[in-house]
């Protein structure tokens, strides 16, 4: 008698809106395949906001996530408003879950879609960018967002892409970026995947500027395969993409990191839905077969997904993609998470059936980041920003009154447009500026100059709110020039 395989305990949370209806229809299909599993439930979401906490996840719960390392988690309802982070990002981010991961595939005919043969992973980087989430109000008008992009954040998402393809027997793998505007922060996430791609033969590999690279993605998702972008970008487009293969409800999504994992429905919480019995599980359910082959678990992974496809392609559907003539039957969701369980064992004949490898593990490991030698770093000038309310003119007169020796005010920008010396009268300024020195004496700035700089600004009456240090490393210029300089 072959013995039970031991369960794997996996963290669940039901969430809001219809968080729990679509996660008591996933439990069922889960319970029923035969997959071994020990559910740990916890509770995030809105009431955990109501109850004071603002991160939407009490402290306790967060034993569960690390001893488990696995979560299976419903959308939740952030309360609108400041005061309360996404729990989404906080816990990403906390548990290291660096690669968010998005198949995006076309269930033609049964799913209305312009684009029947699609078929695209967005993979996308989970912990850094602009979802770094450092944000200050700097002046009346301005406010700041901080791009933060690093190497060793490119280097482990650019990897997870290309192994992932290699694993999953895909060919090509598309960098999407901005970088022929944001030079150093973009420009280095190209780099990185030169760099990485190159030791990837095997596969294609090409870049897009991000605005052509979406229009194509929307217009011809055919010509794409796997997809790596920073945060935003793949926010962004993993929605398009899920969206138009012809429902975003279907999509379901992976976060992987090297000690833990989330696995989720691409869309959101609904409320306008919840509670009628309605909704579409099968975002969450897919995100579901995702955890089963994180785990191993690949021989049930593909019994749930055919056993689902099999579904769709008879035409038990959700209200959602229910369609006169090529439906057969419009069911709720718990009817639906009946018919996936009917249908266990079961493969599609239309649609193509899934066959995952068993030979090996889905969780691979990615391989320990290099550490870069330290270069050689030499601040040669610093940014001065300031709050004011008058014109570049007056803004230099100001300063060179209390200049230093030694030090030369080289520039004025406003939003990042120089503005002196000779600068346009139509360009528009705003209340923050940027004031550049740059020393004449040496070929480096010392710290006891920037603080000397910064008391002659501050004499003179002028409000600095931040600086920036401008920096070289190994002589490679570590800063932006402004536009027009």
């Amino acid at each position: 008698m072959t013995p039970m395989p031991e369960k794997v305990a996996i963290t669940v949370a039901r969430g809001d809106g219809i968080g729990p209806e679509i996660m008591d229809a996933t439990l069922q299909i889960l319970e029923k395949c035969g997959a071994a599993l020990a559910f740990e439930e916890i509770e995030i979401g809105k009431a955990v906001y109501e109850r004071g906490f603002s991160s939407g996840i009490e402290p306790g719960s967060w034993d569960s996530l690390r001893r488990t390392k696995v979560f299976l988690k419903a959308p939740i309802t952030t309360p609108q408003g400041g005061g309360f982070n996404s729990l989404n990002v906080t816990i990403r981010k906390t548990l290291g879950m660096f690669a968010n991961v998005r198949p995006c595939v076309s269930y033609h005919p049964y799913v209305d879609t312009k684009h029947p043969g699609m078929d695209v992973v967005i993979v996308r980087e989970n912990e850094e960018d602009l979802y770094a989430g450092i944000e200050h109000r700097q002046t009346d008008d301005v406010y700041q967002c901080l791009k933060l992009i690093s190497r060793p954040g490119s280097e482990k998402i650019v990897r997870y892409a290309f192994e992932y393809a290699r694993k999953s027997g895909r060919n090509k793998v598309t960098c999407l970026s901005k970088d022929n505007i944001m030079k150093l922060t973009d420009g280095l996430f190209h780099d990185v995947f030169d760099e990485i791609g190159a030791e990837y033969p095997d596969i294609e590999k090409d870049h897009w500027i991000i605005d052509i690279g979406a229009a194509r993605l929307a217009d011809t998702p055919e010509i794409f395969d796997v997809v790596v972008m920073p945060n935003l970008y793949g926010d962004i487009l993993s929605d398009v993409a899920a969206q138009i293969t012809g429902s975003v409800g279907l999509g379901g999504s992976s976060n992987i990191g090297q000690h833990c994992a989330m696995f989720e429905a691409i869309h959101g919480s609904a409320p306008d839905i919840s509670g009628k019995g309605i909704a579409n599980p099968s975002g969450l359910l897919l995100g579901a077969v995702m955890m089963l082959n994180h785990i191993g678990q690949t021989e049930e992974a593909e019994r749930v997904h055919n056993a689902w496809l099999k579904t769709i392609e008879d035409g038990v559907h959700t209200g959602d993609i229910y369609k006169e003539g090529l439906s057969t039957k419009r069911v709720g969701t718990s009817e639906f998470a009946s018919a996936v369980v009917d249908r266990l064992g079961q493969v599609p004949t239309k649609l193509k059936a899934i066959e995952y490898d068993k030979t090996t593990s889905a969780c691979f490991v990615l391989p320990q980041l290099k550490s870069m030698p330290p270069t050689d770093k030499l601040t040669v000038g610093v940014d001065v920003f300031v709050h004011f309310r008058g014109t570049a003119d007056e803004l230099a007169a100001g300063v060179q009154k209390n200049l230093m020796k030694g030090i030369d005010l080289k520039i004025i920008t406003n939003r990042g447009v120089k503005v002196w010396p000779g600068g346009m009268p139509e360009t528009f300024c705003s209340d923050h500026w940027r004031i550049r020195f740059v020393p004449t004496h040496a070929d480096r700035m010392s710290h006891r100059e920037i603080v000397e700089i910064l008391t002659g600004i501050s004499a003179a009456g002028f409000d600095f709110i931040k600086t920036e240090n401008l920096c070289t490393f190994d002589g490679e210029r570590g800063y932006s020039l402004a536009q027009g300089e």
